[in-house]
């Protein structure tokens, strides 16, 4: 695992352009006389293991995409491709489904049912790859589906999980302000687009405190308040660009209605106008009861793992979403934080690493879950 990690991890590729990842996984699956699928849904990877009994269908999924950061970790095995690097561990996932899928092949007789093993690409970067996989009959009477991250901020040795939402939906919104511009000694004759901006933003800062029942989650956060000009001159355009995460459906549609209503009334009351865009990304990752719990089951009886611990939801988004809209299943997280860091770096940071350990209480967790389950 270590080995397949560390060379994924020094050919990183961004979302939408892997090309030599998924041949390399296709080629490991063909070695092992599994089922091979290539191209799904454009650049995903399917395996197939028909066991040696009748049962059930079960799929696997590990995502294999990269993201567009300099890597800075220093290791020696460290990012090769300038600007590129697994900076939230893709790599790790690959490989472990991989050696898992060498493992369970070794006792294909034995296997009640079919599994197969689902490499994703495109994770990062809505629209992700997992809707067109699906699209393209990944899911293909699959009974369940299971899969987990190695999580760097949770201590090794621990599982997280939890059933119902887990992960948040992830939206995008972009307001583009068309004012007035003109010079900075005579601000009455312009319609500033950076003070009409800067109103809205502390707007929206109040979307979700008052509008937004106090029970429900939801982030409203803008990123970005791009409005460049010279230091005497008052813009006439800025563009504000943010992320919206939520829970619940009711709540995601009201945010993205009251987000536009409130662009709309600032603006007019400036008398400019606004483009605005509200770009859905990834639902919630929303796991099914019965499956949270048995996968919780799984991991407490591996050994190396100490703690199950239920979780808090996450505002962070995942596009494993999509499957379980489709069939029943989990997601959870398997700590990877390696208890003699000085410091932790979180995901997508330049020097985010994981305990490669962790890959190996993952691959049995799963490994577990695909023998134990009845449909």
């Amino acid at each position: 695992m270590v080995e397949i990690r560390r060379h994924l991890h020094q050919y990183p590729e961004l979302s939408f352009e892997e090309e030599e990842t998924p041949a390399y996984i296709a080629r490991y699956h063909e070695t092992l006389g599994h089922e091979v699928k290539k191209n799904i849904g454009n650049r995903g990877v399917t395996a197939r293991l028909e066991g040696g009994k009748p049962g059930p269908v079960i799929a696997l999924r590990a995502d294999f995409d990269a993201l567009p950061i300099h890597e800075e970790t220093g290791l020696p095995f460290q990012s090769k491709r300038e600007g590129v690097m697994h900076a939230c561990g893709h790599d790790g996932h690959t490989a472990t489904l991989l050696v898992l899928a060498k493992a369970l092949n070794t006792i294909q007789a034995d296997i009640n049912g079919t599994i197969v093993f689902i490499h994703q690409h495109a994770e990062e970067y809505a629209p992700g790859g997992a809707v067109d996989m699906i699209e393209d009959g990944c899911l293909h009477d699959v009974d369940a589906i299971f899969g987990t991250h190695l999580w760097a901020t949770v201590p090794y040795g621990v599982m997280q999980y939890k059933e119902g939402p887990m992960m948040a939906a992830a939206d995008r919104f972009e307001i583009t302000i068309n004012g007035k511009g003109g010079h900075g000694a005579t601000p009455h004759l312009t319609k500033d687009a950076i003070v009409i901006g800067s109103q809205l933003v502390t707007t929206i800062q109040q979307l979700v405190s008052r509008r937004i029942d106090p029970q429900e989650s939801a982030v409203v956060s803008v990123g970005s308040f791009d409005a460049t000009n010279a230091f005497n001159v008052i813009a006439d355009q800025a563009t504000l660009i943010g992320t919206v995460r939520t829970f619940n459906d009711e709540v995601r549609d009201t945010i993205e209605e009251e987000l536009e209503r409130i662009t709309k009334a600032t603006c007019e009351s400036a008398n400019a106008d606004a483009d605005f865009q509200y770009i859905r990304g990834y639902p919630a990752v929303v796991n099914h009861e019965a499956e949270a719990n048995f996968l919780a089951s799984c991991a407490s009886q591996v050994p190396g793992i100490v703690e199950t611990e239920y979780m808090k939801p996450q505002m962070t988004g995942e596009d494993f979403s999509y499957y379980l809209q489709h069939v029943k299943g989990s997601y959870c997280f398997t700590g990877a934080q390696n208890p003699d860091w000085e410091e932790t770096y979180p995901h997508h940071h330049p020097k985010f690493d994981i305990d490669e350990r962790a890959m190996l209480l993952a691959a049995k967790t799963l490994g577990k879950a695909v023998l134990d389950y009845k449909n």
